[in-house]
C-alpha cells in the first residue's frame, strides 16, 4: 500500500476546521468540568447530608458508566422524554458531566494531602478560612493536583473524538468525511493520530514546566 500525503491536497482546510472545533469543544468542556468539579468538591466538604448523598450517588453512577453510554443517553434517549438538545451542546455537557467527578476526587485527594499542621497554624494566628485556602491550602495542593489534572485533560482531549458518533463536527468527524471522499484512510488517520499525539504531548510538556516552576518544596515536606 502506497503512502502518499498528496491525496489530502485540498482537504487540509476541512481537517483544520475540524481540529479547531475540537479545540473549542475541549476548552468549553474542560472549563465546565473544572468549575463543576470544584463545586462538587466543596459540596462534599461543606454541604449538608442530603447534598453529600446526592453528590456521592451522582459520582458513583457517572464513574460506573462508559462515556459512550452516557453520550448515547444524552443524545438518543433524552429526546424520547421531550428533551432535544443540539449535538455540540450535548457533547460539551456530556464530557463535563463525565469528567467533573474525577476532577472533584482529584481536588479532594490533593487537599487531604495538605499537612493539617499548616492549616492549624493558620487558624492559630487568626487567618480567615478564605485566606487559609488561598495562602496555605492552594499553594500546597496545586503541585499535587497538577499531574492528575494533566491526565484528566489528556483523557478528555482523546475522548472528544467520540463526539463524532453523534455527528458533532470535530476533528474525527472531519477525518471520516475526508476518508469517505479520498478513500485514503492510511494517510488521513496517520495525520489525525500525529495531531492528537502532538497536542497531548504539548499539554503534558507545558504542565511539567508549570510544575517545575511551582517547585517541589511542598512535596518534600509531606510526611512519608
Amino acid at each position: 500500500m502506497k503512502f502518499d500525503l498528496s491525496v489530502l491536497t485540498g482537504y487540509w482546510t476541512s481537517l483544520a476546521s475540524g481540529f479547531g472545533s475540537t479545540v473549542w469543544l475541549c476548552i468549553a468542556s474542560g472549563t465546565t468540568a473544572i468549575v463543576l468539579g470544584i463545586a462538587l468538591a466543596i459540596g462534599q466538604r461543606r454541604g449538608g447530608r442530603l447534598l453529600v448523598s446526592f453528590i456521592k450517588a451522582y459520582t458513583a453512577v457517572t464513574l460506573g458508566l462508559p462515556l459512550l453510554v452516557l453520550l448515547y443517553v444524552m443524545f438518543f434517549v433524552l429526546p424520547d422524554f421531550g428533551v432535544l438538545l443540539p449535538a455540540r451542546f450535548v457533547g460539551v455537557a456530556t464530557l463535563a458531566i463525565y469528567y467533573a467527578p474525577y476532577v472533584a476526587e482529584a481536588i479532594n485527594a490533593a487537599v487531604t494531602a495538605v499537612p493539617a499542621g499548616t492549616i492549624e497554624a493558620g487558624i492559630a494566628i487568626g487567618m480567615s478560612p478564605l485566606v487559609i485556602t488561598r495562602k496555605i491550602v492552594v499553594p500546597q495542593a496545586l503541585p499535587l493536583l497538577l499531574p492528575t489534572m494533566t491526565g484528566l485533560l489528556i483523557g478528555l482531549i482523546k475522548d472528544s473524538a467520540l463526539l463524532s458518533v453523534i455527528s458533532v463536527h470535530e476533528f474525527m468527524f472531519a477525518a471520516k468525511e475526508v476518508v469517505s471522499t479520498t478513500y485514503a484512510p492510511l494517510e488521513v488517520y496517520f495525520v489525525v493520530a500525529l495531531v492528537y499525539w502532538a497536542v497531548t504531548s504539548l499539554v503534558a510538556f507545558s504542565t511539567r514546566l508549570w510544575e517545575q516552576r511551582l517547585g517541589r518544596a511542598h512535596l518534600s515536606a509531606l510526611p512519608r
